[in-house]
């Protein structure tokens, strides 16, 4: 499996004040969008997510989202290795993803930029 990129999941209450932030930090504008009832905005290598409180729990429990070249072979390997898929893979605007359990507990999201045709 090729890993290309991390990107740092941040579940925050102000939305705005922490796109400021960040975008100052990292001098990159943000790519805004919606999902699920969340805000999201993406800014260099941080995924800011704001929205209902159910939903934020969720989200919270997934440490990380790893871009990888193929999230196909991500499951396979992932399987090999002993990780838990617990959801997906699944088509998403930008690609596809899939959200994995590792044997110590931790969950991370697997997405790719392999977009449906």
């Amino acid at each position: 499996m090729e890993i290309l990129g991390t990107t740092l999941r941040i579940c925050v209450d102000d939305l705005e004040a922490a796109v400021a932030f960040y975008e100052g930090l990292t001098g990159t504008p943000a790519l805004r969008f919606e999902r699920g009832g969340v805000s999201v905005a993406a800014i260099g290598c941080f995924l800011l997510m704001s929205g209902p409180a159910a939903e934020i729990d969720v989200l919270r429990k997934v440490s990380a989202t790893i871009a990888v070249k193929d999230v196909d072979e991500a499951h396979a390997a992932l399987t090999r290795v002993g990780a838990k898929v617990i959801a997906g893979p699944v088509p998403t605007p930008a690609g596809r993803n899939l959200i994995a359990l590792h044997p110590d507990g931790s969950v991370f999201e697997y997405v790719d930029r392999n977009v449906p045709a």
